[in-house]
């Protein structure tokens, strides 16, 4: 293993952290990651980044930070979705840029895509149409970061990648009653249901919107894959103007089936009830994945395994997630 420095941008989070255990289950050694808590580096700050950059001179950089939640969320904090994460990204591109970094991954989201874009959602698919009015801003900020990893290698001949994931879930998620995503938010709800013995749960929308999801250390994995290949592996599959790789599962299901499956593995055996009321969001979203399977990547966490992961990795951590 050779001695390049690291740094995981976001390593606290769930993705970050679950590449920090990637990394290190691949024989990366400790002393070569180059972590910073929000409270050590403020990553919106541009001269605290620049600063930061010049001093360490990593080699590779993996960037998860980000600005993250659910629909409520980019509803509520528009403004902090878009501004947030465009000054992270930019601020860690350009940084990495002068400081002459080999590697950079940029980790985007499946949002990027058109609401009406076909399925499965092709990388091609990018800036063909309307993007879902629930997440524009966090969207834009994320097709701003693929341009800008594109942008510096145009013009600068940097090496900088962007992966899409689908919906993650896994160990370390976001359990905010308010402000999380769909499975832990389930996990939460049905669990509290269950300690309550509620009879009933109400889901927001019908049940009936497709959605993919890809365990969270299936995504590490991926990510150092992605990472680990050679420039010209990845350059022989992308396009200058066209340089991102889907990431998912390969499959969805719908809202309603992982309801369903939250509710055997937490062991709630109550009524789900749907609000039709409440928004849907997109009809489906699926990636077309063909691109990271033709570089040797698959996942190997299915639904089911990754929803009782992800359900004993909440139990483990109950009380500081009702803490917060």
């Amino acid at each position: 293993m050779t001695s390049e420095k690291i740094f995981i941008a976001g390593h606290n989070g769930m993705v970050g952290s679950a590449i920090v255990r990637k990394l290190l289950s691949e024989g990366v050694l400790e002393k070569q990651l180059i972590t910073k808590s929000r409270s050590e580096l403020d990553l919106t700050d541009q001269t605290a980044v620049h600063d930061f950059f010049q001093d360490e001179k990593p080699n590779h950089v993996y960037l998860a930070a980000a600005r993250v939640g659910g629909i409520h969320a980019n509803n509520v904090f528009p403004a902090e979705f878009l501004y947030q994460n465009l000054m992270i990204e930019n601020n860690i591109i350009d940084a990495s840029y002068r400081a002459g970094v080999q590697k950079l991954l940029f980790l985007g989201s499946s949002c990027i895509y058109p609401r009406g874009a076909e399925q499965p959602m092709s990388e091609d698919a990018l800036l063909t149409g309307p993007l879902e009015p629930t997440n524009e801003p966090y969207a834009i900020a994320k097709i701003a970061g693929i341009k800008l990893c594109e942008s510096y290698n145009r013009q600068y001949k940097t090496d900088f990648r962007s992966v899409m994931p689908t919906n993650l879930y896994g160990k370390g998620d976001n359990y905010h009653p308010e402000n999380s995503h769909v499975v832990p938010a389930l996990i939460r709800r049905f669990h509290e249901a269950k300690e309550n013995n509620t009879n009933k749960v109400t889901i927001w929308g019908t049940g009936k919107p497709k959605r993919e999801f890809l365990y969270v250390d299936d995504m590490a994995a991926a990510c150092v894959h992605v990472m680990s290949l050679d420039k010209s592996a990845y350059d022989k599959i992308t396009k200058p103007m066209l340089s991102h790789i889907n990431v998912g599962y390969g499959a969805d299901v719908s809202i309603q089936e992982l309801a369903e499956t939250v509710a055997r593995v937490v062991g709630y055996d109550g009524h789900i009830d749907f609000d039709s009321n409440k928004p849907d969001g997109p009809p489906r979203k699926l990636l077309d994945c063909s691109k990271i399977a033709s570089l040797g990547w698959r996942p190997q966490i299915d639904i089911e395994q990754g929803l009782n992961l992800a359900y004993l990795d909440f139990k483990q951590h109950m009380d500081n997630i009702r803490a917060h």
